[in-house]
């Protein structure tokens, strides 16, 4: 069963929509209620009564890649096509769970294949990245799925992904250090070879804007 959630942005130019589970939002809401309870507040004061709600239905958006199929993302829009130079995508945006403490990393993507006959839209390749960040993760695993969905999907010459994000695990808890920045990487084809590697690495650096 799915509830709709219709919230009209006035003066925006735009409205939104989102899905909710109902089952899935009534159970998770009594259970953030319990939640609040066992840190010490108190969950039917005023500023808290819908919160479990709340929480109920972030959670949901957070992780709504586990309802997204990647494959099916990248065939929804794939085209042969004799082009065989690199395709980067760059700074695609991330916003993802560490599965270790369930806080939030975020930073940017940087994808690049050699096409091999078959090509995809552009917005497919950033869509297929959130498809797999909006799950809990851990950045080596959505480093490695990201290369090998596009791999194994459309059959590129190579494909290379770059990953570089702040973990609020280590800024907000734990070691609290604020500036870190961890970087990832994962190649296949083409790639494995230094002039290509090196290209991309090159390319996502430049700024061509």
């Amino acid at each position: 069963m799915t509830e709709l959630e219709f919230d009209p942005t006035e003066n925006e130019g735009f409205s939104k929509i989102e899905l909710y589970n109902a089952d899935t939002t009534k159970s998770l809401s009594e259970h953030y209620k319990w939640v609040l309870g066992l840190i010490g507040e108190n969950p039917e004061r005023d500023g808290l009564l819908k919160t479990p709600e709340r929480m109920a239905k972030a959670m949901q958006f957070l992780t709504h890649g586990y309802h997204l199929n990647p494959v099916e993302i990248l065939n929804s829009a794939k085209f042969k096509e004799d082009y065989r130079q690199m395709v980067l995508v760059k700074n695609i945006e991330i916003f993802s769970m560490c599965e270790h403490h369930m806080i939030p990393f975020f930073g940017k993507a940087h994808v690049a294949y050699i096409p091999n006959g078959y090509i995809t839209g552009l917005s497919k390749i950033a869509r297929v990245v959130d498809a797999f960040a909006r799950r809990l993760q851990v950045q080596e695993k959505l480093t490695s799925q990201i290369k090998n969905c596009i791999q194994e999907t459309l059959n590129p010459l190579g494909v290379g992904v770059v990953i570089e994000a702040q973990h609020m695990c280590m800024m907000m808890r734990g070691i609290q250090k604020q500036n870190s920045v961890t970087t990832t990487s994962d190649f296949s084809g083409a790639f494995l070879k230094e002039p290509t590697r090196s290209e991309f690495i090159h390319l996502i650096g430049e700024k061509l804007h």
